[in-house]
């Protein structure tokens, strides 16, 4: 599956930081993690942790899928707001859901301490009224997350403007965000993970899978099988393919980055992620070298051929976007990329088995716009399930919910 186009800086910018063996003979283990992006980093290294035989295979190089194409935004605003998560699946499963999301990023935030250099940074993130009329929901919906806990503010439209030159109806300012380079941040896991014994192979292609009563047989394109007592599949937005039904939609969403700016000339962007209530929405965040991302123009094509197409026309599009914002500054792409990503009809990940497969294969879906802090609360999810324990949130991040919604 073609899951990027142009130029993604992580990949620009890191190279190709290690390469993994691929799979060449039979091997036997506890647990298969098949996906060596993010989220299969993150389980791995958490099932690892807890005394799990791990092996994890990849069928690109390691992190060269979503990873590499992803704009790292790390928050516990899910794109569901919470208001309307409440009426869909109750007010204390949703208020779980948003609090799981805030402590997640506090597991990264220590995980990226142990690893160091991986431009991780605490932030705030800043949630505008892109039209005057969203601003009352808005409001609403800010008053909800301060009763459950999360650390926020509304800014009215003077205070938006004053502190961050953004001229709109409102603002949700949160303080609990981050920032983070996911390639190099999946390299380091991984290689930590491979110096502690666990096995890693890239280049290694899974072409069937067969569950049984006892466990999981994998058969490679060539010819290799790995056996193991679960497998989890962690491999993005093409897990898909291994489900009859249909749980998500694939769509693309297209990026680029500046070269680093004259110091200062960030201000409160400098430390603030910022996003909009439109759909598809707008955002930005900053990098440790003074270079602002920008994202959004979301659109439906799944089709490599045509998205490759639009990069660039989507990049002026993006950019004209934040200079009408941001008049005072000059935000020329360095490089602009699009990537697939996949959205639920609720905005909440998959995580768990599925009917079709048995309990021995697990889904980790970590779709949707918080995908890297989806994946932190996923990988926790799953060993508690493999440990034989319930997580709080198993239900609601599972495919039980699909009956309730």
């Amino acid at each position: 599956m073609d899951l990027k186009s142009g130029y993604p800086y992580w990949a620009v910018k890191n190279g190709l930081m290690q390469a993994f063996p691929p799979l060449a003979g039979d091997q036997r283990c506890e647990v298969a993690v098949v996906g060596g992006g993010i989220t299969g980093a993150l389980i791995a290294c958490e099932l690892a942790a807890h005394g799990f035989d791990v092996v994890l295979v990849e069928q690109r190089d390691i992190g060269w899928g979503s990873t590499a194409a992803s704009t790292a935004l790390l928050q516990y605003e899910i794109d569901t707001p919470l208001l309307e998560l409440a009426k869909r699946y109750g007010a204390a499963d949703a208020a779980m859901a948003y609090r799981a999301c805030a402590q997640a990023l506090d597991a990264l935030a220590g995980l990226a301490a142990q690893l160091g250099d991986v431009d991780f940074a605490r932030a705030d993130s800043l949630y505008f009224a892109s039209r005057r009329w969203h601003a009352g929901a808005m409001r609403e919906e800010c008053a909800l997350r301060a009763r459950h806990g999360l650390q926020v503010e509304w800014l009215e439209r003077a205070a938006l403007r004053e502190r961050f030159g953004i001229g709109a109806a409102g603002a949700i300012l949160s303080a609990q965000a981050a920032r983070i380079d996911p390639y190099r941040f999946t390299h380091r896991l991984l290689q930590r993970l491979q110096r502690g014994g666990a096995r890693i192979f890239d280049r290694t292609c899974i072409a069937s899978l067969e569950a049984g009563s006892r466990g999981v047989a994998l058969r490679t394109d060539h010819g290799a099988t790995l056996r193991a007592g679960q497998v989890v599949l962690a491999t993005g937005y093409a897990a898909q393919h291994w489900l009859d039904a249909r749980v998500a939609r694939n769509a693309s969403s297209y990026a680029y980055i500046t070269d680093p700016l004259p110091e200062g000339a960030l201000r409160a962007l400098a430390d603030t992620l910022v996003w909009e209530s439109a759909r598809p929405y707008l955002y930005l965040r900053s990098t440790g070298d003074g270079r602002l991302l920008v994202g959004g123009a979301d659109d439906a094509v799944d089709v490599p051929a045509r998205r490759d197409r639009r990069v660039l026309s989507k990049a002026r599009q993006l950019r004209k976007r934040v200079e009408r914002m941001f008049p005072q500054l000059t935000l020329q792409p360095a490089f602009c990329w699009a990537g697939t990503f996949a959205e639920t009809g609720d905005g909440l990940p998959f995580f768990g088995a599925h009917a079709q497969h048995g309990p021995r294969v697990q889904f980790a879906m970590a779709y949707g716009g918080n995908g890297i802090t989806y994946a932190a609360i996923g990988a926790r999810i799953l060993r508690m399930q493999l440990q034989r324990r319930r997580h709080p949130l198993q239900a609601l991040f599972g495919f039980e919910r699909m009956s309730r919604g």
